[in-house]
């Protein structure tokens, strides 16, 4: 097994604090996570493949940089509303290199595309994270002067494609993935289109709709993300969002990958 220390919190250390957290963090809406001493009474086996399996190999394969694992995680535990381990992978993925503005963007995009009650619980355990650390991001623009390029083309075909499609069916949610999402959304500078991508599909996957998964990874793979990242990106997600989701997920991304000339069909 690789060394098994991700970050300067040890896994198990900061499992003991979050249970051990003051009345006004005690209040949020969430159970906090078990200490290391609750986890091997509970589980011992839960213990030991967590210490050995995820912490100690899956974190420090290749083909996955440990910031992209970092992203995947989040994204998969905020999609699911598994909010205990959010104050360590918070810290994790601030230790791995995403900066404090790419959280807050995660937040926002996953908004649009888990929910926004999702968002809002995030916010409030990444706001406890942020002033432990002394980190204030509230000079991020909320409304960024400049965005990032629009392919014009490929907007033009998705528009009239999905008003085609449903324009009779919702014609404010036509209207609101035109205007919110691919003309604002998609195009703020605070996080990478690439990391968008990565972003989607990984909650994508994670809430079990392998139906949106065609489009985002072709997206994604179109934004810079390779084939062995996305392979990676579903090994990540066994662990963290289960391994039906990621088998039901498995023959689309064949399917992309095949489209693409990246596997023999």
């Amino acid at each position: 097994m690789r060394t098994k220390r991700l970050c300067s919190i040890p896994l198990f250390g900061l499992l003991a604090a979050c249970s051990q957290m003051p009345d006004s963090q005690s209040s949020r809406d969430f159970s906090p996570a078990p200490s290391e001493a609750e986890m091997k009474r509970v589980s011992p086996a839960f213990a030991h493949y967590t210490d050995d399996m995820v912490i100690g190999d899956l974190w420090h394969r290749a083909g996955l940089s440990p910031r992209d694992r970092s992203i995947v995680t989040l994204s998969a535990l905020i999609t699911q509303q598994q909010v205990a381990e959010l104050p360590y992978h918070f810290n994790l993925a601030l230790d791995n290199g995403v900066t404090p503005n790419e959280l807050s963007e995660i937040i926002t995009h996953l908004a649009f595309y888990t929910g926004w009650g999702n968002a809002t619980a995030a916010v409030a355990i990444l706001g406890d994270v942020f002033g432990e650390r002394g980190i204030d991001n509230s000079s991020s623009p909320a409304t960024p002067a400049q965005r990032l390029p629009l392919d014009e083309e490929a907007e033009a075909k998705r528009q009239q494609l999905v008003a085609e499609r449903f324009g009779d069916v919702a014609p404010g949610v036509v209207e609101y993935t035109t205007d919110a999402l691919f003309l604002d959304l998609w195009l703020r500078p605070g996080l990478a289109a690439r990391d968008r991508s990565l972003v989607t599909v990984s909650a994508l996957v994670a809430a079990g709709q392998p139906e949106q998964v065609t489009f985002h990874l072709n997206r994604a793979m179109d934004n810079g993300l390779s084939k062995v990242e996305a392979s990676e990106t579903l090994t990540q997600l066994a662990f963290y969002a289960g391994w039906p989701k990621v088998f039901s997920a498995m023959p689309v991304f064949k399917s992309v990958f095949e489209s693409r000339g990246l596997i023999a069909g």
